[in-house]
């Protein structure tokens, strides 16, 4: 995979790796994309570490990398989230991250990942706000 020009916005760049993907790693990583920015129409685009689309709204939300067999969706405070949809499905055993691994043909529980999106926005928020100086 070619890496793009990273003097270009973010959202150039995660246009261009979807369209370079030109497969269900593509589909699946713009459909992520836009239920981010449903549950939260302020999310930052960013683009990081040699490649890997990450959304950000006070902090790091989460990534969307994609790999030969998996969309990988590694929330940067999963663990600190409450799942009750059950959608964490990798990174289980960290005390930090939670992923969500999604496969060829794999549906997306769309209401349940806006649902965690708006809690790691909501974490991220209060934070950001606790740790200010008064």
């Amino acid at each position: 995979m070619s890496q793009p020009e990273t003097d270009k916005p973010a959202s150039d760049l995660i246009d261009a790796r979807i369209k370079e993907l030109g497969d269900w790693r593509g589909q699946t990583l713009a459909r992520l994309r836009a239920l981010i920015h449903e549950a939260d129409p302020q999310v930052v685009e960013e683009w990081k570490w040699r490649g890997v689309p990450v959304w950000s709204h006070d902090g790091i939300l989460c990534t969307g990398e994609t790999y030969k067999q998996v969309v990988k969706m590694t929330f940067a405070k999963g663990a600190a989230l409450e799942d009750p949809a059950g959608l964490f499905n990798a990174s289980l055993e960290g005390n930090t991250r939670r992923a969500i691994d999604l496969r060829e043909g794999q549906r997306i529980d769309a209401e349940a990942l806006k649902a965690l999106i708006r809690a790691a926005v909501a974490l991220n928020t209060a934070s950001k706000k606790k740790g200010r100086p008064k």
